[in-house]
């Protein structure tokens, strides 16, 4: 079963915004990705990261949300439920 247009068109969204947060033309996301994983994800990254995101899909995470996800994967899965186009 092949992803649908909203699934590709999200990840080519969250994609960019992780090559521009982390100053990464590169970066290529997978859903199995981690943290660890992905190259200039530190700290200040990772605020930097959360912000973009809940301005860009129009949410806000409560507490330390984005930092609960084990992967790229479930970051999706979470967006795809709570995203505002």
């Amino acid at each position: 079963m092949g992803a649908t247009p909203v699934t590709v068109m999200l990840h080519d969204r969250l994609q960019e915004l992780f090559q521009t947060v982390l100053n990464n033309d590169e970066l290529e996301l997978r859903d199995d990705m981690t943290a660890a994983q992905v190259p200039g994800w530190d700290s200040v990254a990772h605020i930097n990261l959360m912000f973009a995101i809940e301005q860009t899909f129009g949410i806000q995470f409560p507490g330390n949300e984005l930092a609960e996800f084990k992967n790229i994967g479930e970051l999706k899965t979470y967006l795809q439920t709570h995203a505002r186009s």
